[in-house]
């Protein structure tokens, strides 16, 4: 395998999450929560965690709550809105919560955000989806401020601040690391730009996939550096759906579980259709379409490494988490990732295979010198009997 080490890439997952409708919905919290547990525990640097309210599948309706169980249960790894809809709340109820999870999570909470992902979920409560951006971005001109400290008045047609200040100075100085969700439209490059935040990119690994992504920076970098902020690709980061077992036909025969549900889900329901109502066979269309990275450690090392480079380089790469294979096989992927492909690109393989070769290299040398040390306590040995005899 070439060397494609890059100790400054992270990883992590994307919790929307994706459940199907046949499973309880009861034990699905439960197993999110374990997820989150797991991932921690093999040393995933992030998890972002989702927030929606129809269409069945994505089950999470208020992201910090689960943030803050995870918090409980887990030591080191980040925990994310991924991403508050910002649209559906006051932005002040908003920004208050978040400083109240900074601290209870100490630090280790991050603050994505996005207009919200589901028309369905906007239309319930009487929101025009096309005005989701627009009041995303009116948002996040008082959260910011707030977040900082600041006492903010605004007025709009759907909230209004009147001197409004937290009681809580933030817990992360001056505030919590943020993010902004995008997929191919730049919309979300000129926010996250405009504001200094850092990128969440949420789609497949073709090549138009990845010029996208590219393009999509570069917007970033020019929007950020024309309102006085420096672009950090260690901020830049890309989810994948991904499935990782021994072998690429174990890792298909795996999907088979449930990726047609999600198929199902991605074709009848989420507005972009990832998934075209003509096609029949999900996992041949997100496989043959670069849609999905199946197969195994070697694969993700490949396909992640061609990422890298057809994007321009990026912070974190990401699982999106989904139920496609049952619950045994989806943590064995996880583990089989954490075992060999982060490694991989951390760097922590060279050291070892250094020592290893060194000591294969001399290891003539060394055996004689063994024999040889055996060879005199032996003889010193005898040589004690004879003269106590």
């Amino acid at each position: 395998m070439t060397d494609t080490a890059n100790p400054n890439l992270r990883f992590g997952a994307f919790l929307a999450p994706f459940h199907a409708l046949n499973e309880n919905p009861t034990l699905m919290f439960e197993r999110d929560l374990e997820l989150v547990m797991l991932l921690d525990r093999l040393g995933y640097d992030e998890v972002w965690i989702g927030e929606h309210h129809s269409g069945g599948f994505e089950t999470i309706a208020a992201p910090e709550m689960v943030i803050a169980a995870a918090a409980r249960e887990t030591r080191h790894i980040k925990l994310g809105t991924g991403v508050r809809a910002l649209p559906y709340t006051n932005p002040f109820m908003v920004a208050d919560a978040m400083v109240q999870l900074d601290h209870m999570t100490r630090g280790r909470a991050m603050f994505g955000v996005g207009p919200g992902a589901l028309p369905s979920d906007a239309a319930m409560m009487g929101i025009d989806a096309r005005q989701t951006r627009r009041m995303m971005h009116e948002a996040l001109d008082v959260i910011i401020p707030l977040l900082e400290g600041e006492r903010v008045t605004a007025k709009t047609d759907w909230f209004t601040l009147d001197r409004a200040k937290l009681q809580h100075a933030s817990f992360t100085r001056p505030r919590m690391e943020m993010t902004v969700t995008t997929v191919r439209s730049p919309s979300g490059a000129m926010l996250a730009g405009r504001y200094g935040l850092g990128l969440l990119t949420l789609g497949g690994y073709s090549d138009d996939a990845l010029a996208a992504y590219a393009k999509n920076w570069g917007i970033y970098t020019e929007t950020a550096a024309a309102n006085g902020f420096e672009a950090d690709r260690r901020k830049f980061r890309i989810a994948v759906q991904m499935h990782i077992s021994e072998t690429r036909e174990q890792a298909l025969k795996d999907i088979s579980f449930g990726v047609e549900q999600w198929g199902g889900y991605a074709r009848d329901v989420l507005p972009l259709g990832p998934v075209p109502k003509d096609v029949t066979n999900v996992a041949d269309f997100i496989v043959g379409n670069r849609r999905a990275l199946v197969g195994t450690p070697d694969d993700a090392i490949r396909e992640i490494a061609h990422m890298q480079e057809g994007a321009g380089g990026f912070g974190m790469v990401m699982f999106m988490c989904h139920d496609w294979a049952d619950w045994a096989a989806t943590q064995r992927s996880y583990e089989l990732f954490a075992r060999h492909v982060m490694p991989h690109f951390q760097g922590q393989f060279a050291g070892r295979q250094n020592s290893y070769d060194d000591a294969a290299t001399r290891q003539p040398e060394f055996r004689a010198a063994a024999t040889e040390g055996i060879a005199k306590a032996t003889e010193e040995y005898e040589a004690r009997g004879k003269q106590a005899s």
